[in-house]
């Protein structure tokens, strides 16, 4: 119940931040690299159930562009270019972190299936436990409405959808 409280309280605040920050940003380093160029919005059926995605902190799913790690909802993760590998800080917050929700966990040793780069975690911007892959903060989307959504890939040439191994996804 407290996983659903937490998911129910991050999809209200990234919903929020993107009414707010009127869904686009400027383009400036400020921003977070969000919503200043459109991608194409391409989604496919995740390759676990959300029931099976619910039980861990992440998984793996297929997508438009093949198998990427996703959050225990099924919502595809990325990573953010301007964040320093092994830094133990995330440079996403304020409006960037409204519409690039960090995904976060309630155990120092998150639980993963079929993820093979070394999951870790980090204290994100708000305090909580953020999950990270290699040493990376990892994030969702908030305009990715649907598990499979890979809305986020390649915008602003700083978000990227994640590989299993760890390693991004440049499809661009």
């Amino acid at each position: 119940m407290r996983r659903t409280i937490l998911f129910s309280i991050t999809a209200l605040v990234a919903a929020a931040g993107l009414t707010a920050c009127g869904g686009g940003g400027s383009g400036n380093d400020t921003s977070g690299g969000y919503g200043s160029s459109s991608p194409t919005s391409e989604s496919s059926t995740p390759a676990e159930s959300p029931a099976a995605a619910a039980s861990t902190d992440l998984s793996t799913a297929e997508t438009s562009l093949g198998t990427v790690v996703v959050d225990g909802k099924g919502m595809t993760a990325y990573f953010f270019l301007k964040d320093t590998k092994g830094s133990g800080t995330s440079a996403c917050s304020g409006d960037c972190a409204a519409a690039w929700p960090a995904i976060t966990t309630d155990n120092a040793t998150p639980t993963v299936t079929g993820v093979t780069g070394e999951v870790g975690t980090i204290t994100g911007t708000d305090g909580k436990m953020q999950i990270t892959i290699d040493g990376r903060p990892i994030y969702t989307f908030a305009n990715d409405k649907a598990p499979g959504d890979v809305n986020g890939q390649g915008l602003n040439s700083v978000w990227y959808v994640i590989a299993p191994d760890g390693t991004e996804i440049d499809s661009d």
